[in-house]
């Protein structure tokens, strides 16, 4: 069981952002993610994301991209939850363009609820009709209140 209202901030969900690249989009979670840990550098965020990346996409298709990272100093787990006005390429496995961007990060020693949240997040958005909403969010403030609802209604919370 996860609880997505614990790990996700109304500061660090944001809708409708303009990036054309996997390096430039990365490089906004790190600095959303900074927001929630002054003491991580973004540089420190965004190279443990990009150690990730490189062993292979965390594209998981239909749009969707769960890039994770592990940090010592992350006590709990924070997700940073981005959306697109377009789609960019993510070098997903099912070669899709990305718009939905659910970032993890998990301490360092916590492998299983790494897992666990892993899991959770894949499915709450495996759900068709809440990634169309997600897609058409027209604030950060109702992107954050739709997956925060979906999620209690899935009992992820």
């Amino acid at each position: 069981m996860i609880n997505i209202s614990t790990m996700l901030a109304e500061n660090c969900t944001k809708s409708a952002v303009l990036f054309n690249s996997k390096k430039r989009i990365l490089e906004y979670i790190a600095e959303l993610a900074h927001q929630r840990l002054p003491e991580m550098s973004e540089y420190t965020i965004l190279e443990s994301l990009m150690t990730r990346e490189k062993l292979g996409s965390t594209g998981i298709g239909g749009g969707i991209a769960i890039p994770h990272g592990k940090l010592k100093t992350v006590t709990e787990p924070i997700l940073i939850f981005v959306v697109t006005k377009e789609a960019i390429a993510f070098d997903a496995i099912d070669n899709q363009a990305v718009d939905i961007f659910c970032a993890i990060l998990i301490p360092e020693e916590q492998c299983q609820a790494h897992l666990t949240t892993l899991a959770g997040i894949a499915r709450l958005l495996s759900q068709k009709e809440l990634t169309r909403k997600i897609r058409h969010c027209e604030s950060n403030e109702q992107l954050y209140q739709l997956i925060i609802n979906a999620s209690e209604a899935m009992g992820t919370t």
